[in-house]
């Protein structure tokens, strides 16, 4: 079993219950990759590849990649949280090859009743997935959740951040598009040279020029100037339209290390700036990676639809497939009055591009604590 070569878009079944059982090992894991009981309601059923799991950003760490064999993404399949004790992070859930079976073009699909416990709920869990869902050192009184996150550096392996052959990979399983990986280097060839040359200021002008001209992304990588980083309260509801602000907006409300009340104003949102879309759901809790605890925020977070991580701006970890949601202060969001509502009728066709429902954690920067 695995080992199957599945490439972006390319359909699968699930396996059933019994057959995933079958593959694990004492700790409910393959290659310390382990099944989550979120993942038991999908078995039986078909989906189609999102894209390959071949690397990982190391979010526990911040180490850059890391490697990861014979797994992938599934498309719109991410945890909810409800065996984890409500964690809102929506992490896009990992699927060992082993797991799932290729379906060959025309073939039909098996018959309902032939999908073993599929929508089962976690209530209904085999003791195996039970006990895998805990550290062993989890008590009553402080527990400490497990799940395909805080297990990432067991399921992977140490992998350089210059190593071509994962690029050529990424190439390979569809991940991205030649055109996609020319433009990044391009793009960190611009971003050395400024640093190093001279003449900073009229290079990033005209930088941002042309980009205005092809209707690009502005450069991604300035620093906040607000001393004092303020708060907005919009009570943002999911399922309302909101814009996000520019980024020059945006880069006035948080410090020099882009932190606005300890969360991160990543890169990879900036290509988000502007846009119009729809709150889908207020983070309250997640699960803290290197620890397994469950942390509270402690002020707003908001997740938006179609709006995730693409890594094409990060350094040393460029196209992790992840697609880590972000989080939005409210601060860097406005709601949107009927005339701009007019004009977003193709946010949710651009949002549903990755994912119909909301396909970071600041763009793979761990939310702190004080978040």
């Amino acid at each position: 079993m695995g080992g199957l070569g599945l490439k972006t878009g390319d359909v699968v079944e699930i396996r059933a219950l019994e057959e995933i059982l079958a593959t694990l090992d004492a700790a409910g894991s393959i290659d310390g990759l382990p099944f989550m009981p979120e993942m038991m309601r999908y078995c039986g059923q078909r989906a189609r590849v999102y894209k390959r799991a071949d690397k990982a950003c190391d979010t526990i760490h911040y180490a850059g990649s890391r490697r990861m064999h014979d797994a992938v993404h599934l498309e719109n399949l991410r945890c909810d949280g409800r065996a984890h004790g409500g964690c809102d992070a929506w992490c896009l859930m990992y699927w060992k090859e082993a797991w799932l079976k290729r379906v060959e073009p025309g073939e039909t699909a098996p018959h309902d009743a032939c999908r073993s416990q599929a929508g089962s709920e976690p209530s209904k869990m085999p003791p195996l997935l039970e006990r895998a869902t805990w550290q062993p050192d989890s008590t009553t009184e402080e527990h400490r959740y497990r799940c395909q996150v805080t297990e990432l550096l067991r399921a992977t392996e140490p992998m350089r951040w210059w190593d071509p052959r994962q690029y050529y990979r990424d190439v390979r399983s569809g991940n991205v598009r030649l055109r996609e990986l020319f433009h990044a280097a391009g793009f960190r060839l611009f971003r050395t040279w400024l640093w190093r040359g001279k003449g900073y200021r009229i290079s990033l002008a005209a930088y941002n020029r042309l980009q205005r001209w092809r209707g690009g992304v502005p450069f991604p990588h300035m620093h906040g100037r607000a001393q004092h980083p303020p708060k907005e309260t919009l009570d943002l509801r999911p399922g309302e339209l909101v814009q996000v602000k520019s980024q020059d907006e945006i880069l006035a409300t948080v410090n020099a290390r882009n932190r606005n009340r300890g969360l991160s104003f990543d890169a990879e949102m900036v290509p988000y700036c502007g846009g119009v879309f729809r709150v889908a759901s207020r983070v309250t809790q997640i699960i803290d990676e290197p620890t397994g605890k469950m942390v509270r925020m402690k002020s707003d977070c908001i997740i938006l639809e179609g709006v995730v991580c693409t890594s094409k701006y990060s350094d040393k970890r460029l196209f992790c497939p992840r697609s880590i949601p972000p989080f939005w202060r409210e601060t860097w969001l406005r709601r949107v009055d009927g005339d701009v509502a007019e004009g977003a009728a193709g946010a949710d066709e651009s949002a549903g591009e990755v994912t119909d429902r909301l396909d970071e954690r600041s763009s793979h920067e761990r939310p702190p604590h004080s978040a």
